[in-house]
């Protein structure tokens, strides 16, 4: 007997049976009945004290317990006719030093009927795990490719030669960008035409996601390793891009103290689960992606050495949309019918002078900025031509700007008296001045960034503390 079982009471044998299946027999090598619980003897219209000792042939209709106690083959799921039905019911042989002593017999269902209602139920659960299965699959691939990847001038094209190049290789890729350059569409796309593209690609932004939570969501924790941990434990993300590819962007951002453990687990290619003992082997290729100079963090002491070193085995530049402005038409193009399928809408195009206007801003917010404005113009066009006054205010604003600065420039250059020169109309004080440049800025930042102070901080090159101050200060909701 199992150590520990004698300790059951014996009155309690009858309740644990009965709670672990509703109708069992148990019969002896030569297919006595040795115990029946009360709900097999109500489900075929007897008594326990009628049916135990008797011959189990005579009891139950069709019964084969007496075969399965002498040949010692289990039965599974078998069809049994009784009462005018077809109940399903599992055989299974006992043994004691080796030789069969008995058998051991469930009802699993008590007709066709009653499975059928089982199977329903399982067929439903069953058919909702299918669909967040393919969802979650779905997420998990790359979608983008290098023919997504727009652009002629030359330093993209040598960004997005070198990344092709590579993309079979197993090292480690650093994608060096401005915020909104594309780094994650290279990502995916070096995944798509890896050996890998048929497993998942798994992209985390290190700079979103808090850091107290930022270990678990990588590497995953255990059933109870702390408090609020979701009941079974959950599986990091290494784990689910096992044979894939993990995209970890704004890898600058990453905590020191998570540095270290990241670097051992590109080391020594396995991962340990928050509350775990064991290290669970994971094959994956990592591609990095960062706004920020490493190679400056490094020497400030900011990012690891031998961290940034296991990250750049190759480097990848990609340019911003300011360098590489001959570009604009095309990617223009690309986007307007990536929002045409959004809004329903077809044959939208861009006016010469629209035109001329994107290919004079300097897009400090890169493709993600000029997608904006594109959508922005889409929302408030009648026709099919995007015309000047579709455009944000602020693409205005700044042509008026140059076009002063170009004026003052000209007239500073001209011969004129001291008594021609007109005074200003009002100057306001320098403080108020930069008071209202820097809320402008912050206004402008946040209106690319869809409202996201984190990456409208990244776009000013401000810390997120002040950013928030800045915000409070000028009443920026």
């Amino acid at each position: 007997m199992n150590q520990g079982f004698e300790r059951i009471p014996y009155s309690w044998h009858e309740q644990i049976i009965n709670l672990l299946a509703e109708r069992v027999v148990i019969v002896d090598r030569d297919g006595m009945i040795l115990y029946i619980n009360k709900g097999y003897c109500d489900f075929i219209g007897t008594t326990v004290d009628q049916a135990l000792g008797r011959d189990v042939q005579d009891v139950i209709a069709n019964s084969r317990m007496h075969i399965v106690a002498k040949t010692g083959e289990k039965e599974l799921a078998a069809l049994q006719p009784i009462n005018g039905s077809e109940m399903i019911a599992n055989r299974f042989p006992l043994f004691e030093n080796g030789e069969v002593v008995g058998a051991l017999g469930t009802v699993m269902f008590r007709s066709p009927e009653e499975w059928r209602m089982y199977k329903s139920k399982i067929q439903h659960l069953v058919e909702e795990l299918k669909y967040y299965q393919t969802k979650v699959q779905r997420d998990m691939k790359s979608k983008y490719s290098f023919h997504d990847l727009i652009g002629n001038s030359s330093t993209f094209l040598a960004a997005k030669k070198l990344a092709e190049r590579i993309s079979d290789s197993q090292s480690s890729v650093l994608l060096i960008g401005e915020s909104g350059t594309g780094k994650e569409l290279f990502a995916q796309a070096i995944h798509d035409n890896s050996v890998r593209c048929s497993s998942p690609f798994v992209a985390i932004n290190c700079a979103s996601i808090p850091e107290h939570l930022l270990e678990s969501e990588l590497y995953g924790y255990e059933d109870g390793a702390f408090t609020g941990a979701k009941k079974g434990g959950k599986m990091g993300q290494f784990e689910l891009a096992n044979e894939g590819t993990l995209f970890l962007d704004e890898i600058g951002d990453m905590p020191l103290p998570m540095q270290s453990k990241l670097l051992r687990v590109l080391q020594e290619k396995e991962v340990q689960r928050i509350g775990g003992h064991k290290s669970i082997p994971v094959d994956v290729r990592v591609i990095a992606a960062t706004h920020r100079d490493l190679e400056k963090m490094v020497e400030d002491g900011e990012f690891r050495q031998d961290l940034f070193y296991r990250l750049n085995v190759i480097k990848i530049d990609i340019p911003p949309l300011r360098k590489r402005k001959e570009d604009i038409p095309l990617i223009s193009i690309s986007l307007l019918k990536k929002l045409e399928k959004r809004f329903f809408r077809k044959g939208i195009e861009l006016s010469d002078e629209v035109m001329e206007k994107l290919m004079e801003h300097k897009w400090p917010g890169n493709i993600r900025e000029l997608e904006n404005v594109l959508e922005r113009c889409i929302n408030v066009i009648d026709g099919n031509t995007i015309q000047l006054d579709h455009l944000p205010l602020y693409l205005h604003e700044q042509q008026r700007e140059r076009k002063m600065q170009t004026q003052s420039i000209s007239n500073d250059n001209d011969a004129v008296s001291p008594t021609s020169i007109p005074l200003p109309l009002s100057v306001k004080p320098l403080k108020e001045t930069v008071a209202l440049a820097e809320k402008q800025a912050i206004q402008h930042a946040l209106a690319l960034t869809k409202g996201n102070k984190l990456e409208a901080a990244k776009l000013l090159e401000i810390g997120k503390t002040s950013f928030y101050e800045k915000c409070k200060l000028y009443e920026i909701k």
